[in-house]
């Protein structure tokens, strides 16, 4: 009884499970009828961390198509949380995930059949003809395979399909690049403006075309800057590293990891395949103002501000690509599809929540 209600549990498989991965794994496990969840991964020395939050490491690298094959079949339901490479236009950790999904497994080798015996089990000569057996010895002989599969099991069977599992990928809004501030929804069109952009475009497009193909159901999150308790900018703050001034700042979104991590769950069983979807709060914050909020919660000097012409000359490039877009998110598909009430509806929601500091 226990092993045929193992085998009846979903199957969920985690790529890139790291802290937004180890948190759909929290969530996963206080759930009733939790599922088995599967996390691949290329460090072994992560094993363990895996196996002590619930998940079943599976060794495996995106970088090696090879190291990937006992991936199909093994869960109906894929998070892909790894981001792509860091080089090139094209996300090529993507296109070898959507091979090894929709790669058919191996059936094992059929036992070759012994000769049918003349003779019955008690020794005597089987010449009866088949029309002769009675309807109850007939019965007897049929298979009985299906007669012991629950309606609910092959109900399950028929909407997750072998080789097409729903996907559910984490993208970024940084595939739009800047929009001078405008407030955008999903419809807006993708322009990114650097090649760690590009290449998430990309995956997003790879993603598509499966979808239409029919070896998988995507479904799209576009992710802004994710923000919790060990994810804050208090490094920076303690560093001095500038922000700029108001005139020149730009607008940032947010979204709490937790909140992310509820929202894939729900995309997983509520999302529309090949749609896009903003995992984004409700905050309109500008970029300063959001280190400022941070520096006041725990007591520390604001950044300092200085004008973009400085800030070009003075700052790494990497943190100047943050600085060189501006955008507002609509989520109005996250709360009228998926039907999600944030825990933490804007960043202010989060600090109020963090024990005062002098």
């Amino acid at each position: 009884m226990i092993a045929t209600r193992t085998l009846r549990r979903a199957r969920i498989l985690i790529v890139g499970c790291g802290d937004i991965g180890l948190r759909c794994v929290a969530q996963l496990q206080a759930r009733r009828g939790r599922p088995r969840i599967f996390a691949l991964t290329r460090r072994p020395e992560q094993t363990g961390t895996l196996r002590a939050a619930g998940a079943v490491p599976v060794a495996g690298d995106l970088d090696v198509r090879a190291r990937l094959a006992r991936l199909a079949g093994l869960a109906s339901v894929v998070l892909h949380l790894a981001p792509p490479a860091k080089d090139g236009d094209d996300d090529l950790r993507t296109r070898r995930l959507i091979a090894a999904l929709k790669a058919r497994r191996r059936s094992p080798a059929r036992p070759a059949q012994s000769r049918p015996s003349n003779r019955t089990a008690g020794g005597a000569p089987a010449h009866a003809p088949r029309s002769a057996m009675s309807p109850v010895s007939a019965r007897a002989l049929r298979p009985k395979a299906l007669s012991i599969v629950p309606e609910r099991t092959r109900r399950a069977a028929r909407a997750h399909p072998a080789g097409r599992p729903t996907l559910v990928y984490a993208s970024t809004t940084g595939v739009y690049g800047d929009c001078g501030g405008a407030r955008i929804d999903e419809t807006h069109p993708a322009r990114p403006a650097n090649a760690r952009a590009k290449r998430r475009v990309a995956a997003e497009r790879q993603l598509r075309r499966a979808t239409a193909r029919g070896a998988l159901k995507a479904i799209i999150a576009r992710i802004p800057g994710i923000y919790a308790a060990n994810r804050l900018p208090l490094a920076r703050l303690e560093r001095r590293t500038p922000a700029l001034v108001e005139r020149d700042d730009v607008y940032t979104c947010h979204i709490h990891a937790d909140d992310l991590a509820a929202i894939l769950l729900r995309l997983a069983t509520h999302g529309r395949p090949a749609r896009v979807v903003h995992a984004s709060d409700d905050s309109e914050l500008k970029m300063g103002d959001y280190f400022d909020r941070v520096a006041d919660a725990f007591g520390l000097a604001r950044a300092p501000r200085i004008g973009r012409e400085q800030a070009e000359r003075e700052l790494d490039p990497t943190l100047l690509s943050f600085m060189r877009e501006s955008r507002r998110l609509a989520n109005a598909r996250l709360k009228r599809e998926l039907g999600m009430r944030l825990r933490y509806p804007d960043v202010d929601a989060f600090l109020r929540t963090l024990p005062p500091h002098p």
